[in-house]
């Protein structure tokens, strides 16, 4: 079984010392960066954009899982690639074809994510799951950082593991928001291959120690 994934959200990292944070996780166990973009449109809040991205990148060692939270997501596509990102993750509701989108990112080299609200059913992947590398589940609404987890998702994440598993595709299922060391093990159980943690890691007196701990905690 292939080992869980940490992928601490950058997010949450403190602006003011960037750098610092992302050297923090190049030297950490986390695998991945997580980013969010937001575009005040899809979701009520800006993030950062192409050029924090840029400058992200640069510093980086590790796997950059872009999450873009932002209406017409077609129009960055490319852009993204050029950028750096590795991932890249749309969301279903912004998108009116999401089977075009998912062409588009993997024709640009990168894995291609869907990602999926908090009330929006897992069925609706079911055409296109076979042509998705990840599916994020927001365990919180997005827009912004440090809510409290929706314990439905453990259902939804048992639900796409089945889906996935019934049409052979080997999607990844990740999961963003409240991410603990509370629910790590439950959420990996019910089938989670990446767990994104923002605050909890950020926030905490020893982030590599915390990345650490999460990370043991997943793969238990």
């Amino acid at each position: 079984m292939s080992s869980k994934l940490i992928a601490p959200s950058v997010l949450a990292a403190d602006f003011a010392n960037l750098q610092r944070d992302i050297e923090m996780v190049n030297q950490s166990e986390a695998d991945w960066f997580h980013i969010d973009i937001m575009d005040g449109v899809f979701v009520p809040n800006i993030s950062f954009g192409m050029p924090v991205l840029q400058a992200i990148a640069k510093h980086a060692k590790k796997t950059i899982d872009v999450h873009l939270m932002i209406v017409d997501p077609d129009r960055y596509i490319k852009t993204f690639a050029e950028l750096g990102s590795d991932v890249l993750t749309v969301h279903y509701e912004a998108c009116t074809h999401l089977h075009r989108t998912l062409q588009a990112i993997r024709a640009e080299g990168m894995k291609a994510g869907v990602a999926l609200n908090p009330h929006t059913n897992i069925n609706v992947l079911e055409d296109t799951i076979n042509d998705i590398d990840l599916v994020c589940l927001m365990s919180v609404n997005p827009g912004f950082g440090g809510q409290s987890f929706i314990e439905n998702t453990y259902t939804k994440v048992q639900q796409l593991k089945a889906l996935i598993t019934r049409k052979g595709a080997s999607t990844l299922i990740e999961i963003d928001g409240g991410v603990t060391n509370k629910n790590a093990k439950t959420l990996t159980q019910a089938g989670a291959d990446v767990l994104v943690a923002g605050s909890y890691v950020f926030k905490s007196n020893n982030q590599p120690e915390t990345i650490k701990g999460l990370k043991a905690i997943a793969n238990s």
